[in-house]
């Protein structure tokens, strides 16, 4: 009996439900999706944003959505330190890659130690460890708002350990997925709780985790993955999430593991995003794709016939500057349109 098989005996049955929820919804969504490529295309742009920011947050950088938007435009954010930009950037583009080339992408070591080389390449403190296993002790840690670290959660693998603890996780889930004995989710939750027992990197463990967790949700055949961000719903239930991991991951090394905190956690988190995605399907649901500032310029364009990007700005209590970045976004959305030039520009929405 390999340590999945013990860990998934006996699984009650509000387990069971959250799954036949979440199979549900996908079904729904593969027969009817109806969103066209233009919608699904900004959506996942959206994603891309939303779901970097939210990776990175959790584990202490300080971008919001909005700033990572304009560094990956290529304008020059001061503000921050270069971390927290070079965390942002590589998580981005290795996120990018896994929603577009998900099918040919393998589930082994290499490939594991291939998104941690990825996922780092821009940070230069990383260098000498990317793509490795530790070979120092590390502790997960909770960090606050500010990204300081404020207390253990608790210790880790031993670095001596760590090849052999993570030759064995990757070779039983990629047993599981073979045989389909267990459900994916079942798989993929008992894989990820593991794995982030283990810590088997330096740094980026967690944001490894999540990246692991998209491209595992994609090829178990959850297709709107890229469309809704669970990255952002673990951040916005941080504190549980924590919780859940740790009561689950303190039973793994004993003779009665159980991770039933954490599958119940992980799959209250899936099974939101697939809510999420059908609202998506119902309508073309613009409040999904906007930040709070960009949404409360386009409720006022809601409510006016036209406005100038300076009555917008006095009405909504934002910035100039800001303004003229959330027209241009919902310029680029197309749902609002400019009339007139220059110091007579104003803006209107564009009635459906």
């Amino acid at each position: 009996m390999n340590k999945f098989t013990r860990r998934l005996q006996n699984i009650p049955t509000e387990i069971w439900s959250k799954i036949a929820r979440i199979d549900e919804f996908k079904g729904q969504w593969i027969a009817g999706a109806r969103l066209n490529p233009q919608v699904l295309g900004r959506l996942k742009k959206s994603v891309l944003i939303t779901s970097t920011g939210a990776s990175t947050r959790i584990e202490g950088a300080r971008l919001s959505d909005e700033d990572i938007e304009k560094l990956m435009r290529g304008i020059s954010i001061q503000k921050f330190r270069d971390r927290d930009k070079q965390e942002v950037k590589g998580y981005y583009e290795l996120l990018q890659n896994v929603f577009e080339a998900y099918k040919t992408i393998g589930f082994s070591e290499n490939v594991i130690k291939h998104f941690h080389k990825e996922l780092l390449k821009y940070v230069e403190k990383d260098q000498l460890h990317r793509g490795e296993y530790k070979k120092q002790e590390n502790k997960v840690m909770m960090v606050d708002g500010a990204g300081k670290a404020v207390s253990i959660i608790f210790n880790t693998t031993p670095a001596y350990l760590t090849p052999k603890e993570m030759q064995e996780l990757v070779e039983a889930a990629c047993a599981a997925f073979e045989e389909k004995k267990y459900h994916p989710l079942l798989v993929i939750g008992n894989f990820l709780v593991e794995f982030l027992l283990i810590h088997p990197f330096t740094d980026g463990n967690g944001r490894i985790s999540r990246i692991l967790t998209n491209v595992s949700l994609l090829q178990a055949g959850y297709p709107y993955t890229p469309y809704v961000s669970h990255e952002k719903l673990i951040e916005d239930n941080k504190a549980d999430y924590y919780i859940a991991l740790r009561k689950s991951q303190k039973t793994l090394r004993t003779r009665r593991p159980n991770i039933i905190a954490w599958l119940d956690f992980f799959l209250t988190i899936i099974l939101k995003q697939s809510e999420i995605a059908i609202e998506l399907l119902s309508r073309e649901n613009i409040e999904k794709l906007l930040s709070a500032k960009q949404l409360a310029v386009w409720h006022y364009l809601q409510e006016v016939v036209e406005a100038s990007p300076g009555e917008i700005s006095r009405k909504t209590k934002i910035a100039r500057p800001t303004i003229n970045q959330v027209l241009d976004k919902l310029l680029r959305l197309k749902k609002i349109e400019r009339l007139g030039l220059g110091r007579s520009t104003r803006y209107r929405k564009i009635n459906a």
